[in-house]
């Protein structure tokens, strides 16, 4: 599978666009709170692909809705992502050195100001997608509506939620230094993990005012992508380049986590990673050209170093 120019260009595009929201998602600095508001830039404004936020857009799109309306969200989801990094890095939980490229939060504002920059994302990230002057042309009426903005609310804080991201880091934890079935690992994953990928794509289709059998299609996808890239995660831990990735390898296996190289060895697990890529790209076969992307995209995700 190699991956084409066009949807590194598509993927350089977007995220100038992102990045361009999030420098104003964050409040400007003032002297009581310089150092909180540098803390939460310093996580957010780090090397990253963004493709949680890029998903959102892509489906949005895909389905003939309107980026302007699907960025306040993308962004939103960018922020809790980013302070589940922070939060996951601290030494209560993984306990990593290096993030993006860089030293981790908690490395260089210490333990207390990282949690709290991770909560003030978190909270961040829900003033982002309820603002009318963000969700809004200059003129109204509204980019989305007011019942659609709260039914795409609950979907995000579902997935970052207990039925979501943050109980599939409970499982993680709990996992650490047990053995582990298959099944263990998958569930861990597809809510950890997959929960958000999940919902950028749902997102993307729900901003778009996809029906309810596109959002089918979509959530497929978004189910096995989310998967596949956990599982291509979990191998570059193995066998990955530091340099490449940004952060440690090989912590995975010193911490005893369960992951699907643990469980499954490299060489399935990376026939796993394509057996989900391709459900994903079934899973679009009714879809025309326009959700070219997506099966762009799909093919970026499990396509990195291997």
């Amino acid at each position: 599978m190699g991956l084409s120019l066009d949807i590194t260009a598509y993927l350089e595009e977007k995220k100038v666009v992102i990045e361009d929201w999030l420098k104003r998602a964050i409040p400007p600095e003032t002297p009581a709170l310089a150092t909180i508001h540098r803390a939460m830039r310093y996580s957010l404004m780090a090397r990253s692909k963004r493709i949680r936020p890029i998903l959102t857009l892509a489906t949005a799109e895909a389905m003939g809705g309107k980026i302007e309306a699907a960025l306040p969200f993308a962004c939103a989801l960018e922020l809790i992502h980013t302070y589940s990094l922070i939060h996951d890095d601290l030494p209560a939980m993984d306990n990593d050195d290096f993030r993006r490229g860089q030293p981790t939060n908690h490395k260089v504002f210490g333990e207390a100001m990282a949690i709290l920059a991770g909560d003030a994302l978190l909270t961040q990230a829900f003033i982002l997608m309820s603002s009318p002057s963000l969700t809004m042309r200059s003129s109204s009426p509204p980019l989305v509506s007011p019942q659609l903005t709260l039914r795409i609310i609950q979907e995000i804080a579902k997935a970052a939620g207990v039925e979501g991201m943050v109980g599939g880091q409970v499982m993680d934890v709990e996992l650490e230094g047990q053995p582990a079935t298959l099944a263990q690992v998958e569930d861990m994953h597809r809510l950890k993990t997959g929960a958000i990928f999940l919902a950028a794509v749902r997102v993307g289709g729900l901003v778009a005012e996809a029906s309810e059998e596109q959002m089918e299609i979509l959530s497929c996808y978004g189910r096995h992508i989310g998967l596949a890239f956990q599982i291509v995660d979990d191998v570059l831990n193995v066998e990955g380049q530091p340099q490449v990735l940004g952060k440690s390898v090989g912590s995975d296996r010193l911490a005893r986590k369960a992951t699907f190289p643990s469980v499954l060895g490299l060489e399935e697990s990376k026939r796993c990673a394509r057996q989900h890529y391709a459900l994903a790209i079934q899973a679009l076969e009714g879809f025309d050209s326009r959700a070219d992307t997506l099966r762009a995209l799909a093919e970026f995700v499990v396509g990195r170093r291997f």
